[in-house]
C-alpha cells in the first residue's frame, strides 16, 4: 500500500485545515479503487484459465482403462485374425461329478454260470433226498447211508449255491445279486445290457442312493453336447462294493440305449436337486488370463472388443457357464483374443 505524508504548515487556521481533510480523503478512495481493481482483473484472470487448465488435462490423459475396449477396422481384425461365434444359451444345473467304468460282462457271465450250475446240482439233491424220504418204511426204500448221503449232498449244494451268490455280489453288487430278475441278469451275462460301475469321492453323495444318472466318454465333450444325454439312459442302480482305486462312495447302474465299449471310463454326473439357470456357454479358446482372472471378448458393436470377466467354477461342455454379463448370440472372440488383451493393455501397439 503507497503511503501518504502531507506536511502541515504550523498555522492551523480552520478553513484550511477542512480543505486538507477533503483533500486527503480524496487521494485514499483513489487508492484503495486502485486496488480492487487490480484484485478484480486478477480473479477473473484466475477463472478464465481454470477452463482452459482443465481442457488441458483431459487432453493429456493416458490410455483407457482396462475393459473399456479395442477399436479395430475391418481390415485391421483381418489381419490379427479375429473370428466371432454367437454365444449359445444353456441350462445349467448344478451336479456332483465321478468316474465310472463298464464292467466286461464275461465276468458277469463267469459269476452267472457258476451260479446256475450249482442251483441245478442243488435241485438235484433235493430230489434225491425227497425221494428217500418218501420211500421210507416201503419195500423199496433206500438204505439209511443213502439216505444220509442224500442230506449231505443237499447240504453240501445249499453251501456252494450261498457261494455262487456271494462271488456274483462281489461282480455286481450285494443289492442285485439277491433282488434283480433273472431275465435281467441274463441281459447283464450276454452283454445285451451294459453294468456301469461309478465312484464319488467322499462326501459328494449324501443319503440315499441317487435315482438318475448322466454319463459322457471322457472324449464327449469334443462334440459339443454340453449337458445333453450322452444317449445312455440308466435303468435302476444300487449300491456297489467300494473302490480301492478310488475312495469313496461307488454305485452300479445297467445302460442301455447306446454303444459303448466293455471297460471304457466315463464320466458320470448326479443331477443337483436346485432349479436350472439360465445362461450361455463360453468356449475354452475364448479365454484369456490377466490379473490372475479369466476373461472373454465381446464384439460390442462393429469393430468394438468389450473383455468380461469368465468364472471358471461351473465348466461344461466345451467351454464354461456364465449366467450374467454375455446374452445368447453375443458375437464371442474365438480365435486372437490373446492379441486383442496385449492391444488393450498396450494401446500404443498398432495392430499389425
Amino acid at each position: 500500500m503507497t503511503s501518504l505524508i502531507i506536511l502541515i504548515p504550523r498555522q492551523r487556521r480552520p478553513v484550511a485545515r477542512r480543505a486538507l481533510i477533503v483533500v486527503v480523503g480524496l487521494v485514499m478512495l483513489s487508492i484503495m479503487g486502485c486496488e480492487r481493481t487490480h484484485s478484480s482483473a486478477d480473479a477473473s484472470g484466475a477463472a478464465a484459465s481454470q477452463p482452459a487448465a482443465k481442457e488441458d488435462s483431459t487432453k493429456e490423459e493416458g490410455p483407457s482403462e482396462a475393459g473399456e475396449g479395442v477399436t479395430l477396422t475391418a481390415e485391421q481384425a483381418q489381419k490379427v485374425g479375429v473370428t466371432t461365434t454367437p454365444a449359445r444359451a444353456v441350462d445349467y444345473a448344478a451336479e456332483t461329478a465321478g468316474y465310472g467304468v463298464v464292467i466286461p460282462h464275461d465276468t458277469i457271465a463267469t459269476a452267472v454260470a457258476e451260479l446256475t450250475t450249482v442251483k441245478a446240482a442243488q435241485e438235484q439233491s433235493r430230489a434225491a433226498a425227497a425221494r428217500a424220504q418218501r420211500l421210507a418204511g416201503t419195500p423199496g426204500a433206500m438204505s439209511a447211508d443213502s439216505v444220509e448221503t442224500a442230506a449231505r449232498q443237499v447240504a453240501t449244494d445249499n453251501a456252494a449255491v450261498a457261494l455262487a451268490q456271494r462271488r456274483l455280489s462281489s461282480v455286481i453288487g450285494a443289492g442285485a445279486a439277491g433282488g434283480i430278475t433273472e431275465g435281467a441278469l441274463e441281459d447283464l451275462a450276454s452283454g445285451k445290457v451294459k453294468l456301469l460301475r461309478v465312484s464319488f469321492p467322499f462326501g459328494a453323495i449324501q443319503g440315499a442312493t441317487p435315482t438318475r444318472l448322466r454319463a459322457q466318454r471322457l472324449d464327449g465333450a469334443a462334440a459339443g453336447a454340453a449337458q445333453a444325454p450322452a444317449g445312455w439312459s440308466t435303468q435302476s442302480i444300487w449300491s456297489a462294493p467300494a473302490d480301492a482305486s478310488l475312495p469313496g462312495r461307488s454305485f452300479f447302474a445297467q445302460l442301455s440305449g447306446g454303444e459303448i465299449g466293455e471297460g471304457e471310463r466315463l464320466l458320470v454326473w448326479v443331477p443337483g436337486t436346485g432349479a436350472a439357470q439360465h445362461g450361455v456357454i463360453v468356449p475354452a479358446q475364448s479365454l484369456v488370463i490377466s490379473g490372475s482372472k479369466f476373461w472373454c471378448y465381446v464384439e460390442q458393436k462393429r469393430g468394438v472388443y468389450v473383455r468380461r470377466e469368465v468364472a471358471t467354477d461351473r465348466p461344461i461342455g466345451t467351454g464354461y457357464f456364465v449366467a450374467q454379463g454375455i446374452a445368447a448370440g453375443d458375437p464371442l472372440v474365438t480365435s486372437a483374443a490373446a492379441l486383442l488383451l496385449a492391444r488393450e493393455l498396450n494401446p500404443v501397439t498398432e495392430a499389425d
